[in-house]
Formats: structure tokens, sequence, C-alpha cells
């Protein structure tokens, strides 16, 4: 039953008095508490922020960055990039040797690829000492950008350190490859287009003449072609093999 009750209740404003009447209903036993409303509302508040979560499910500011293509360079733009380093093992290094390697993501042909080294000689540190740039992605292939190798003694009676002057470096080895392919490199790469090609480039000291080797195989030794090119002027040599 529901009764209804009026309650006096003083209060002091400016030294007056006020006579106010509060009405309190009750509604007898009711089970529905203000303590009871208050847990009731804190649920519903708990339910509806799990429901906010479920639906919108946090997602990671990290963003991982995309693996950058493979770069293939010619023997001349690498060999740019990687006398520079050189050039601060020893002020007065020349090359030797350059070559291409190869890689699962290069196979050499074009002249270009994606793995080059240079090996280059110090008569101040007598030493010699490979440098080698790649722009490649592969598992077999040596970290980006430029490193150098290990250092070794230098012997310049040895044939196979025979350092030239950059001078005679004229020729590129995609001229190299476009003058192999007109002494039977055509022939080998359409038999079996797969067949890698690889580039060396060294002093010849018998004739006196840098000379591009332009062969055809994983190997030197494997080779199913190899053709000598003058890296100076261009001209055809010999097929060595």
């Amino acid at each position: 039953m529901k009764t209804q009750d009026s309650v006096p209740a003083k209060s002091i404003a400016g030294g007056g008095t006020i006579l106010s009447t509060i009405r309190v209903r009750s509604y007898g036993r009711s089970s529905f508490s203000p303590a009871k409303m208050v847990i009731a509302m804190g649920s519903l508040a708990c339910l509806m922020l799990m429901a906010a979560c479920q639906s919108n499910p946090p997602q990671s500011s990290e963003t991982k960055p995309e693996a950058k293509p493979t770069e293939m360079l010619t023997a001349r733009a690498a060999f740019q990039k990687l006398f520079i380093s050189a050039r601060n093992y020893a002020a007065d290094v020349k090359p030797f040797r350059i070559e291409s390697l190869l890689t699962t993501d290069s196979n050499g042909h074009d002249g270009k690829s994606a793995v080059w080294r240079v090996s280059v000689a110090s008569a101040m540190q007598h030493g010699v000492k490979p440098f080698i740039w790649s722009g490649s992605n592969a598992q077999d292939a040596p970290s980006r950008g430029v490193s150098p190798g290990n250092e070794d003694s230098y012997n310049p009676n040895n044939a196979s350190t025979q350092i030239f002057d950059v001078v005679f470096l004229k020729i590129d080895s995609d001229q190299a490859f476009a003058e192999a392919q007109k002494h039977g490199g055509d022939k080998v790469l359409e038999k079996d287009p797969s067949t890698p090609v690889l580039y060396i480039c060294d002093w010849n000291h018998n004739t006196n003449e840098l000379v591009w080797h332009v062969i055809y195989g994983e190997s030197r030794e494997t080779a199913k072609l190899t053709v000598a090119v003058n890296a100076t002027s261009g001209a055809f040599i010999r097929v060595e093999k």
C-alpha cells in the first residue's frame, strides 16, 4: 500500500527560517532498491563496453615496410659505387678484377647483375681487398649495399692480380654481352634460355689489353661458351671455349 508523508525540514538562509516540505514517497518493501539500480546500471555499462571491444578489435599501428625490388646494374654503374669505398681503403688503389655473381633473382642476361664484386690492390697497404655491391633480396646474396671483403697480401708479380687503369674501361658489360651474342651467345640462350651469364673483366698481361670474358654458364670451368671482348674498343677478340 502506497503511503505519503510530509516531513518538515528547517534550513537557515540569511538569518531567517524557511520551512519546506519534502515529500518522500515510499513503496513499501519493493525489492528494486537504489543500490540494486546502481549495480544493474554498472553491469549494463560493462556489457556494452565488452560488445564494443569485440565489434572493433584493436588494429596494430605498425606496418611492415615493403621489400625493395631487386636492383640490377651494369658493371660500370656498380664499379662507380664500389670504387668510392675502395678509395677509403687506400688512396692508391687500382682494380685488377671486376666480376658479376649469380643469385636466384639475377641471371646476368643483358649485361646486368644484382651483385658485382671489384677487387683492388694497394702498393701502400701491400694488400688486396674485394668490395661487393648487392641490390639483391635473395637468400644466397650478400646484404644490400656496399660491403668490404677480407684483405689479403699483394704480390704485383702475380698474373691473377695485374692492376689496370680505369681509363681503359670504356666498354660496359651490356655492350660486351651484345658483342658476345653475335659470336654464339644467341644460340646458347635460344637453346636454353635459363642459362646464366657471368662477366669477368681483367688485364691480359700478354697482349696488354683489358678484356671482358662473357661466360655462358654457372662458372668459367663448366661454361657452355666463353667469349672474349676488348673492354676498351668493344671489338671481338676470340671464343675462349
